[in-house]
């Protein structure tokens, strides 16, 4: 056995053995179809586990940014997937904004990421939008105050570098697609991280980037027809977005 096989397997013995048995004996045999080629899977697993961070995702583009002066104004936008499939330069034409989005993301992920991908690059203001995936237990259960210390983390080292904050308050979510997200993101955990952001703010001199209130419906539910699964949102939900970002840049450059 290489070692490419020895983590991945490692890992599936000990989560086999930490989850509850449901049961030995059963009157059918209807086993899960396992995928093909489970050695090529277990050897890409074992590789994503080198950079679970995924600090590797814009390090060459973080190289070549350090190369050049840092363009005025420069703001960074750290998040997951929501920031990920943002296109800045549409909805920011001629900004110096960089994006620093990573699909899947949680708070703990974004924190190991600060240097290379925010700090290095001397932006003016970073603009963060997190917390959903930590609700979701992307990389495993966190409480309300876990999550809140990773924010600290996050704004102190940008304090510390003399990076303007700006927070984002979390999106609702809906269940008017096939997928329902209110069952792993429940709007009463999103409301209360929203509610720490907001009391947080003001300790720090962050400037709030208020998402929620521009998508929410009378039902507490993330738009319909702004979001074609109930959580990223589609180009009328970026619309929406981009003005109030632009609103909350503007007062933190100031």
């Amino acid at each position: 056995m290489n070692n490419a096989m020895k983590v991945p397997l490692g890992l599936c013995l000990s989560l086999c053995l930490s989850s509850p048995m449901r049961g030995q004996l059963v009157p059918d045999f209807h086993p899960p179809q396992a995928k093909c080629c489970l050695p090529e899977a277990a050897a890409h697993l074992a590789d994503e586990l080198q950079d679970w961070n995924q600090l590797g995702r814009y390090h060459e583009d973080n190289l070549r940014l350090q190369k050049m002066p840092a363009p005025k104004g420069r703001v960074v936008f750290m998040g997951d997937s929501i920031t990920d499939g943002w296109d800045l330069a549409k909805y920011f034409p001629g900004k110096p904004y960089v994006n620093r989005g990573i699909s899947g993301q949680t708070t703990p992920q974004m924190l190991v990421r600060m240097y290379p991908d925010v700090i290095r690059l001397h932006p003016a203001a970073i603009i963060i939008l997190a917390g959903t995936n930590d609700i979701a237990a992307n990389t495993g259960p966190e409480t309300l105050e876990m999550i809140g210390d990773n924010f600290r983390a996050l704004c102190e080292l940008a304090e510390d570098h003399g990076i303007k904050v700006i927070l984002c308050l979390l999106m609702p979510v809906s269940d008017y697609t096939k997928s329902k997200q209110t069952e792993h993101r429940p709007p009463a955990d999103i409301l209360n991280l929203n509610h720490w952001l907001q009391s947080y703010a003001p300790d720090i001199h962050a400037e709030i980037a208020d998402y929620y209130t521009a998508l929410v419906d009378e039902k507490g539910m993330l738009r319909e027809g702004y979001s074609d699964d109930g959580l990223h949102p589609n180009a009328r939900g970026f619309e929406l977005m981009a003005p109030v970002a632009a609103a909350a840049i503007e007062r933190a450059l100031k």
